[in-house]
């Protein structure tokens, strides 16, 4: 029965975030590929498990041949102007990160927000923003709404999964590189090539 549950929610979740996808907006992915394309250097930087979610972006960033690097790691240049910070914040207002893409903008570079928040501090200030949804889907079963209420962490049991924005925002950086690799041509095996071979 528990295998169930689990398998229900992963269902459930897999729901959710195909509702999600189809609220992106194609002008918005576009600017944000674009902007990709056209940096020199890229940083990417975000709070908690948004934070996790920007750490695998540059991992295959890096992959793919950009010169990418994650804000605060010890061995991460200082940025300058015409760089791009990516930022992944659902709330886009976390102090500590809209300090830094404060700066980052004071410096000249340019910001990429990953957001559930538009009209954000960060969003307030960013050149390219793609929105990811994160509302609730019209259900007539309490049940089923119970249980979207749970998924998306209005309810304190279901604390440790907090919001799907994190796990769509990591589905949605996969599909980003999946499409870069198409526009640049690149193919799995020179991914391969560079992936760390010390592990």
């Amino acid at each position: 029965m528990a295998a169930q549950r689990v398998q229900e929610m992963m269902r459930l979740m897999s729901r959710r975030i195909t509702a999600i996808a189809g609220t992106l907006s194609d002008r918005e992915v576009e600017d944000f590929i674009g902007e990709i394309l056209r940096a020199r250097r890229i940083y990417v930087l975000g709070a908690g498990r948004s934070g996790l979610v920007a750490k695998a972006f540059a991992m295959r960033l890096m992959h793919l041949g950009r010169e990418s690097f994650v804000v605060g790691e010890t061995i991460t240049p200082a940025m300058r102007e015409g760089d791009l910070l990516i930022v992944f914040s659902g709330s886009g207002k976390t102090k500590t990160v809209a300090d830094i893409a404060e700066t980052a903008k004071e410096i000249g570079g340019r910001i990429a927000l990953i957001t559930s928040d538009r009209d954000s501090r960060i969003g307030r200030i960013a050149d390219t923003i793609v929105i990811i949804e994160h509302h609730r889907d019209d259900v007539r079963d309490d049940g089923a709404e119970f249980e979207i209420r749970q998924v998306m962490g209005e309810h304190k049991s279901f604390a440790p999964l907090g919001t799907l924005f994190e796990t769509a925002a990591m589905v949605f950086a996969d599909a980003v590189i999946s499409r870069l690799m198409e526009i640049t041509k690149t193919d799995e095996k020179e991914l391969k090539n560079r992936h760390n071979r010390l592990e």
